[in-house]
């Protein structure tokens, strides 16, 4: 059995196995492309980490970049992480113009797409592409309008087609009257994507039981309504979608029902890690202006969320003592 090395790791001592520093930085979830290390006083080319074998009692200063003041609060899916924790979708505005401003307003760094049969009478038509660039926004294909686990499975096999996507979200519905999710059918899609190598987040109900068998299908992330999609009536279950938190070792964002600023900032106060909206921000008065609140909103319910709120008492409680009175 080949013995650890002994190492001084930024300050703190470390036991590693023989290997390079690449090795290392490796083992500490790191990517030796995005660091700079300096050994024994020495700064080693980020070219040769690879080759650079360690030896025992080497002294590492391993840094990289990093926002000024606090730590920035970002979420990470499926290995890939973001700073806005802010979803929006792009459909029902009046135009792509309009939409790709109130993505920018929102500072979302993910759009869902819908993916629809091309206009073969006019195929120079202008498309979502020409306005908001893949390249900058991440697109996450959605299956929305299925209602089989076979449609949604096919809709996916042709996204990954157009566009290398393997990121989606799955939603298959149950009736077109509530577009509740119809579970039976979205557990047997997630099972068949996740095995053909997609990372589904999946849409769902605002169901524990549930959430937990989409993450065992293989969902990198569950998505509970908290009210019908389009509804705008706000979370409707607290308790469930905070068992959701509690339950999930995968991120939770909460999709669809969404109304308004305050419904984004109850989501995120429950421990989200982020939400989905289209029609709040779409069919507002001022698209733009909601999309900027929106944003605000996301914002304040997770600082709300980690600052740790006060706790509810049953009865008043003076801010300023009683005694002393004049």
């Amino acid at each position: 059995m080949t013995a650890s090395l002994s190492l001084t790791v930024n300050g703190e001592p470390r036991r590693a196995a023989p290997g390079s520093i690449a090795d290392l930085v490796r083992s500490l979830e790191l990517d030796p492309a995005k660091v700079a290390v300096e050994r024994n006083g020495e700064i080693v080319p980020r070219s040769s980490l690879g080759e650079a074998a360690l030896g025992d009692g080497d002294v590492l200063e391993i840094v990289h970049f990093v926002g000024g003041g606090q730590g920035e609060d970002t979420w990470t899916v499926a290995g890939r992480t973001f700073r806005s924790r802010l979803i929006v979708g792009t459909g029902k505005y009046k135009d792509f113009e309009q939409n790709a401003a109130a993505v920018a307003a929102s500072g979302a760094e993910i759009v869902t797409v819908a993916v629809r049969r091309v206009n073969v009478s006019d195929p120079k038509a202008p498309m979502l592409t020409d306005f908001i660039d893949p390249k900058k926004i991440t697109y996450l294909p959605n299956t929305a309008g299925c209602f089989t686990a076979e449609d949604a499975i096919r809709t996916l096999r042709l996204a990954r087609e157009a566009g290398g996507w393997d990121l989606v979200k799955l939603e298959v519905l149950g009736e077109a009257r509530t577009l509740y999710p119809d579970m039976r059918e979205t557990l047997k899609a997630c099972e068949v994507l996740a095995n053909e190598g997609f990372l589904p987040m999946v849409y769902c109900v605002d169901d524990p039981i549930a959430a937990k068998q989409m993450e065992s299908a293989g969902a990198v992330a569950v998505m509970p309504l908290g009210a019908p999609i389009g509804s705008g009536l706000g979370i409707q279950n607290r308790v469930t979608i905070r068992l959701i938190v509690e339950g999930a070792s995968v991120p939770v964002l909460v999709d669809a029902g969404v109304g308004t600023a305050s419904d984004a900032a109850v989501a995120m106060e429950l421990g989200c890690d982020g939400v989905l909206m289209n029609t709040a921000i779409a069919e507002a008065k001022d698209p733009l202006r909601m999309a900027r609140a929106m944003k605000l909103a996301v914002e304040a319910g997770r600082d709300a969320y980690l600052s740790g709120r006060m706790a509810t008492r049953k009865y008043a409680d003076p801010s300023s003592p009683l005694a002393g009175l004049i």
